[in-house]
């Protein structure tokens, strides 16, 4: 705000330039002997000229006035219009140094702050002039501040009844007048538009980082499930090749013999040989139909499907935990899949010892674990025989580890994300 001593010399500036105009054109008008009528005249017209040149060169006698006084003469309006200027700022660090000034300038305070809240504890992120310390400024609460020896007046600026920030002037030895308080609330108001700005801003710029993980995750399940898929039509090539290359070749040694003996007593039994490899391999066939697509999975879950499973192997299995839990079909084909390749493994044999299967579906993970006490395969051999199914699991962001026993036993251990994501687990 403009202060006594620039009043003065605003004032005296255009006095002093009319006075030595009037003196040059006295001189001039006396050297050049005028008649006295435009003797007359003469000094009127000169100070209207003088009116008119200095009503146009207003903005450059303020400039002197402030350079001879060295102090800015700044009203409310410029001092808002300056605010508002430092509000189109692109960024907070850029803005509130200039706000912080013009709140100063304004009011004429001898210096002002603005406090940004920390959640309840402000801090000065701003100030006019700068604090000499160079120490960040902070107290412990809005009372707190507001009670602070040297603050005239202070506004704090709430965002849905949550502190957001405090603007605070310091004017130890002059009133806040009115003027300042409407000044301090209308460069507040802009002050809060321009918090929230950066809110949005900060929000949008996380969406759009969070959309672009999102959109690398997507890709990657994209990668992973194609490598599940091609893992899964070389499990199904290698098991149908060992169902039918040996069978077929024991059946076409069956019907060459058959057709050499036909018609003679050696025919009976190559036949008889010839149908039970032929039923074999088409149990064979169901077995591996329903490996590679389990309806009654699909239709009934889990719990009915290895139920099926176990019933047709030659050692007892019992099946405990979360089995009538649901999850999708990619996470639900899997954890069969490996289940199944285990048990068949295992139940190779006939044995006494029961294989003991535990299913557990919870914190956005489907774990399977299977025990045996007298496995006829060790930890190595298992993991050997699983390693499509290992990397099936992998590839769907899950994990299988197998281990000996200290008695003899087999435990293996598998998990995967009862949703095909990113997820990852580290093993026990």
């Amino acid at each position: 705000m403009a202060d006594p001593v620039t009043r003065l010399v605003r004032t005296i500036l255009p006095a002093g330039v009319t006075f030595l105009l009037l003196v040059a054109t006295a001189a001039v008008a006396g050297w050049a002997g005028a008649s006295r009528p435009v003797a007359l005249v003469l000094p009127f017209a000169v100070i209207a000229g003088a009116t008119v040149l200095l009503t146009r060169l207003r903005k450059a006698v303020v400039t002197a006035a402030e350079r001879i006084t060295r102090r800015r003469v700044v009203t409310p309006y410029s001092a808002l219009a300056e605010a508002v200027r430092h509000l189109r700022s692109p960024s907070l660090r850029e803005a509130l140094p200039g706000l912080a000034k013009a709140l100063a300038d304004g009011t004429g305070a001898q210096r002002s702050t603005i406090w940004l809240a920390d959640g309840d504890r402000p801090a000065v992120i701003a100030s006019y002039p700068i604090g000499r310390s160079g120490r960040p400024e902070s107290t412990a609460s809005l009372p707190a501040l507001l009670s602070r020896p040297g603050i005239a007046h202070a506004v704090p600026l709430l965002d849905a009844g949550e502190l957001r920030a405090v603007l605070a002037i310091e004017k130890p030895e002059s009133p806040v007048t009115a003027q300042d308080r409407m000044l301090l609330n209308d460069i507040a108001h802009g002050t809060a538009l321009l918090l929230r700005r950066a809110t949005l801003n900060n929000e949008l710029t996380e969406h759009v980082r969070r959309a672009d993980r999102l959109v690398r995750e997507l890709h990657d399940f994209r990668r992973r499930l194609g490598r599940a898929r091609e893992v899964e039509r070389r499990r199904l090539l290698t098991q149908l090749s060992r169902a039918t290359s040996g069978r077929l070749d024991a059946l076409r040694t069956h019907l060459t013999a058959a057709r050499a003996t036909l018609g003679g007593h050696g025919a009976g039994p190559a036949l008889r040989l010839a149908r039970a490899e032929l039923d074999q391999l088409i149990d064979r066939f169901r077995v591996i139909a329903r490996g590679v697509y389990p309806t009654v999975l699909r239709g009934q879950g889990p719990a009915a499907a290895l139920e099926e499973l176990v019933a047709d192997l030659d050692r007892p299995v019992r099946l405990t935990g979360d089995l009538h839990a649901r999850a999708g079909w990619a996470v639900e084909s899997a954890a069969y899949q490996v289940t199944a390749a285990a048990l068949e493994v295992l139940a190779a044999q006939p044995a006494a010892g029961e294989i003991r299967v535990r299913v557990t579906h919870g914190n956005t993970r489907v774990r399977i674990l299977i025990e045996d006490p007298s496995p006829p395969v060790t930890a190595e051999q298992m993991r050997a025989a699983l390693v499509d199914d290992v990397e099936r699991l992998t590839a769907l962001g899950g994990a299988v580890e197998c281990a000996d026993g200290k008695r003899g036993g087999l435990r293996l251990y598998a998990w995967l994300p009862d949703r095909p994501d990113t997820a990852r687990e580290s093993l026990p």
